[in-house]
């Protein structure tokens, strides 16, 4: 049965008694739970709980309990407590184009706060990629439910393909003449008024950021410039370095290349400020144009990135028919897309692989890779010779 009701954020959403999961037919029953939830709601914000001190993780993980609880309730007329497996595939279905649009999708795809009447869950059709991330994160959601002694089961324990092959390499990244495009298509911009050349300067340095560092997007806005540093290397070199904080609140240090630091100071400038800066100093890697000293958003980083990608497709079709394919591959690409294009780059130019974890700060190259080691000097060197921008 389909329910009409409103679809509205986790928060504010209400859902009738007999479809809010006190007597799921998947709840567990005569176990002794461990969380104190009746109900599916409370059971979905028992688990978000514990993410509460990484925003960007709580974000996401919202995202997702909240669009199969609404599509649960709302479309399948099922309480989340009472899925199967058959509704699972179903709902993975349904992420592949949301409908009825005007119910599920924003209009026009325009972003607004949770709280406004125009609020959906969805912009638009989801990917294949970011299908596949739903289904980790809700399947992490379900096994926990288990755990905690509110669900009996977890009905995407038989979706998971444990066996399953891994991508033999990454796909979503530009290749060398794609990059040089999307370098010539920043170079292009105009600079002639004050607030003009700050876009440029602000584009090149994130870019810059993004690509040399090799950054998530949650790493541009979540650091600050006084995380730069600089320290003597064994040979007596001074060498700066960027400390991140990154996924999972781990910290890392990032090699700033001679060419990062050029365009640091590039930006610094633009904006009256001393080239390098001071520890501790709390500028945003990023900042608004007009000087405001407030970070950006990562939706905010997110359409910089975008406009950059579609100005570069533009030009490549304006090239004649046979870049069609090149500009369509262009417009696909995304922020994080340039740091798989970092790890790309320099695993071509036969950077070592344990330097390459180590500035991305991935957990590990195989299981065994713990045992690896390289000194951070040498991690430095090589990026310094082999990693290079050339604006």
């Amino acid at each position: 049965m389909e329910l009409s009701a409103v679809v509205s954020p986790l928060e504010a959403v209400s859902i009738p008694p007999l479809l809010d999961g006190h007597d799921g037919t998947n709840r567990a029953f005569g176990n002794r739970p461990q969380i104190a939830a009746n109900n599916d709601i409370d059971a979905i914000k028992a688990w978000l709980a514990r993410f509460l001190d990484t925003e960007t993780t709580f974000n996401n993980y919202r995202k997702e309990a909240e669009r199969l609880l609404l599509w649960s309730t709302i479309q399948l007329g099922k309480p989340l407590s009472s899925l199967t497996h058959e509704d699972c595939l179903l709902y993975q279905h349904f992420l592949k184009d949301p409908q009825p649009a005007q119910r599920w999708v924003l209009p026009n795809g325009r972003k607004v706060a949770r709280a406004h009447i125009d609020w959906r869950p969805f912009a638009g059709p989801l990917s294949p990629s970011s299908i596949r991330q739903a289904v980790v994160i809700l399947n992490a959601m379900f096994s926990w439910l288990v755990t905690a002694g509110y669900l009996a089961g977890n009905p995407l324990s038989l979706s998971r393909q444990r066996n399953r092959r891994s991508q033999p390499r990454i796909t979503r990244y530009l290749e060398d003449d794609l990059w040089q495009e999307v370098k010539l298509t920043i170079d292009r911009m105009p600079r002639e008024t004050g607030r003009e050349r700050e876009h440029y300067f602000r584009t090149r340095w994130m870019f810059s950021l993004l690509y040399l560092c090799g950054l998530r997007i949650s790493e541009v806005v979540c650091n600050q410039m006084g995380s730069f540093f600089c320290r003597r290397d064994n040979e007596g070199e001074e060498r700066w370095w960027l400390e991140v904080l990154g996924k999972g609140d781990k910290l890392r240090i990032v090699p700033a290349t001679n060419e990062l630091m050029v365009e640091l100071s590039r930006y610094r400038r633009e904006l009256g400020m001393a080239p390098f800066p001071l520890p501790h100093e709390a500028t945003p890697l990023l900042l608004p144009i007009g000087g405001k000293h407030r970070e950006l958003t990562r939706s905010a980083v997110h359409e910089l990135v975008k406009a950059v990608f579609e100005k570069t497709a533009v030009w490549i079709k304006q090239q004649g028919p046979e870049g069609e394919s090149k500009a369509e591959r262009v417009m696909q690409a995304s922020a994080h897309w340039l740091r798989h294009t970092a790890g790309s780059h320099m695993a071509n130019k036969a950077v070592d692989l344990r330097h390459v974890r180590d500035n991305l700060g991935h957990e590990s190259l195989t299981t065994t890779s713990g045992y690896l080691h390289s000194s951070d000097d040498e991690r430095h060197r090589e990026t310094e010779e082999k990693h290079k921008i050339d604006w």
